[in-house]
């Protein structure tokens, strides 16, 4: 392993040398940073840290210590799956929330010479349970976050996406709530703060799995359901809440969530929630937690506002990049492929390329909603087990499309970027652009679907004619070197090659490969709840639902410039209900005239004068 020292001058490290808030208006003093200990070294090591302190005592500069690390992997892979458990067992919920998520597995390959969770200090019942699933040995950002975050230091945890981060920080934060003075009364101890619902359920489900033998109850808590469940499950306690941003403002502001006693907070996936416009309830969160705390944040990239974010709400975080600097922000081991393609044929581009040689789960990504749900049906139709996740779709529907994902009966996954983040399912193999991104960022969440944890994986995507100056940005971002994509089309030959697909592939897939149960074989969640009424008909009004009375139909009064208005009032009869009269009979219509004013003659007409 190679492990650099804290940042030095010359280093590349976002974090300024010098202290926040101008002019100092207390002496100064020097303070040496938080120890770091770097697995294998012969000791630990600090930074010297230029520090204001307040009249609390409390340090008011945050600056950063850096560490960098060169994962290697081995070829090994060992898969396993954990025994069966009622996911629900720890939470004390009837939110059936991650019942259906995949269970914390290993099978991704680590270094030989990684130390493991034990040697790192992390509690027996918790070892136990990775132990179970395989899961023995460390990543590199966990080799490097969990000294750290066990001894309660703040963070900055630096590395792409499918590395390892949720054990990273849910190891530490588990183990913090369950050891030491802190009694778990059933008021939340510890905060994940996620940006979307899909990341909410995975993050839920590895920490159910991991604090399993440690009965911590954990509660995942994202719009698009009901408040009563939450609520509910919020009232009998729980000890570790996963949630995002919206909903955990509504019900703290609500006084449902109690967030006084939070002891361990984690903002997972910041740049994402940066992009999705939720650092002002980022920081309204911060503001409600306990100012004695530790905190940890988890971001792919660090951009200006996460790091002002950072050095405004951390104590002299540690700042830990799980590669080298100079490392690509795509894996080594995901193939790219770039075709310029034409719209009128990209459906018949998709439907060859799923049917390549060792394809396993694919995701495709769309920019809009409706392209996503146009081209899922459309693969559907011919033949494919294709299901849709996207923001016009309901929350039970999203759900049940990533379930039978999850469960492979369905091997297609159209999404929008909704999905980019937050959806770990180790069996991607392959990842589909249908359309370009906007930059390089997007992009790179997109293809961080497959490849996932040391495995190889093939991203491909298609660039329409008035997308090139989009994509050839992209590729000069990342230095990808491919700025003119090929010509292609369904029937070029360089598609198959480079695909290993089969010469005789068409549009459809064939009967003998349609062996996937489809979305319909997965049941809905919102299949047995009843249908919610939108009201009543209109110009009924509805009766008392212990009345025997029919309902009674309004009736309707029309007045010209307001002429008639006065007369109507007067001169309407009283009105009476039906069933004083036995039967109903018709209701008399009332017959217009053209006259020009009303009030004279039998049908308000005007006589006609004679001679």
């Amino acid at each position: 392993m190679c492990a650099q020292g804290v940042t030095r001058p010359g280093d590349t490290s976002p974090w300024p040398r010098v202290p926040l808030g101008g002019t100092c208006r207390r002496a100064h003093e020097i303070e040496r940073g938080p120890d770091v200990f770097v697995p294998g070294s012969a000791a630990p090591f600090g930074g010297a840290e230029l520090v204001e302190r307040d009249g609390g005592g409390r340090a008011s500069t945050r600056e950063a210590s850096t560490l960098t690390v060169s994962p290697t992997t081995v070829p090994e892979t060992h898969p396993l799956e954990l025994p069966d458990h009622d996911p629900q067992a720890n939470t004390d919920s009837d939110i059936d929330e991650t019942a259906a998520l995949a269970p914390l597995q290993a099978g991704a390959p680590v270094r030989a010479d990684s130390p493991t969770f034990a040697q790192l200090g992390v509690r027996d019942e918790i070892v136990r349970t990775l132990r179970a699933v395989g899961i023995e040995r460390t990543f590199a950002i966990q080799e490097l976050t969990l000294p750290l975050a066990l001894a309660g230091n703040d963070l900055i945890g630096q590395a792409r996406t499918g590395t390892g981060k949720t054990l990273g920080f849910g190891v530490p934060l588990i183990q913090r709530i369950t050891t030491g003075d802190i009694v778990l009364d059933g008021t939340p101890r510890a905060l994940v703060v996620v940006p979307t619902r899909e990341l909410c359920l995975q993050v839920s489900a590895d920490l159910t799995a991991a604090g399993r033998d440690l009965g911590v109850r954990v509660l995942s808590i994202y719009g698009g359901r009901p408040y009563e469940p939450q609520i509910k499950a919020l009232a009998r306690g729980v000890d570790l809440v996963v949630g995002t941003p919206g909903r955990l403002l509504d019900l703290a502001e609500q006084r449902h969530l109690v967030l006084g006693k939070v002891r361990v907070l984690v903002l997972d996936e910041a740049d994402e929630m940066l992009d999705l416009g939720f650092l002002p309830d980022i920081e309204r969160i911060l503001r409600m937690v306990p100012e004695q705390r530790q905190t940890m944040l988890f971001s792919a990239t660090m951009p200006g506002p996460i790091i002002t974010l950072a050095r405004t709400f951390l104590t002299q975080p540690t700042h830990i990049r799980a590669e080298e600097p100079d490392a690509t922000a795509i894996h080594e081991l995901t193939r790219q492929f770039v075709y310029r393609a034409h719209a009128m044929d990209k459906v018949e581009l998709l439907s060859r390329m799923l049917q390549a040689r060792d394809r396993g789960l694919t995701m495709i990504f769309t920019r809009t909603k409706r392209t996503a749900q146009k081209v899922a049906d459309e693969l559907t139709e011919r033949g494919f087990a294709a299901a849709a996740v996207h923001g016009d779709l309901g929350q039970g529907a999203r759900e049940q499309a990533l379930r039978a994902f999850r469960s492979e009966k369905v091997d297609v996954l159209v999404a929008t970027d909704v999905a980019a983040r937050g959806i770990d399912v180790p069996e991607v193999t392959h990842v589909i652009n249908y359309q370009c991104p906007e930059d390089e960022k997007p992009y790179v969440h997109r293809i961080g679907r497959t490849g996932r944890a040391g495995r190889a994986g093939v991203a491909i995507t298609l660039v329409d004619w008035d997308e090139e100056t989009r994509w050839k940005s992209i590729s000069d971002a990342l230095d990808l070197g491919m700025p003119e994509p090929a010509e292609t089309y369904s029937t070029s030959e360089h598609l198959f090659s480079d695909l290993d697909i089969p010469t005789d592939s068409t549009g459809r897939l064939p009967l003998a490969r349609r062996t996937r149960a489809g979305l319909g074989a997965e049941p809905s969640d919102e299949a047995g709840r009843p249908r919610r009424t939108t009201g009543i008909a209109r110009g009924v009004r509805s009766a008392p639902a212990d009345s025997a009375l029919p309902p009674v139909r309004r009736l309707r009064r029309r007045t010209r410039n307001g002429e008639s208005a006065a007369l109507s009032a007067e001169t309407a009869p009283p009105a009476e209900h039906p069933c004083d009269h036995g039967d109903v009979g018709p209701r008399r219509r009332r017959r217009r005239s053209r006259g020009r004013s009303a009030g004279t003659g039998e049908h308000g007409s005007q006589p006609r004068a004679a001679g």
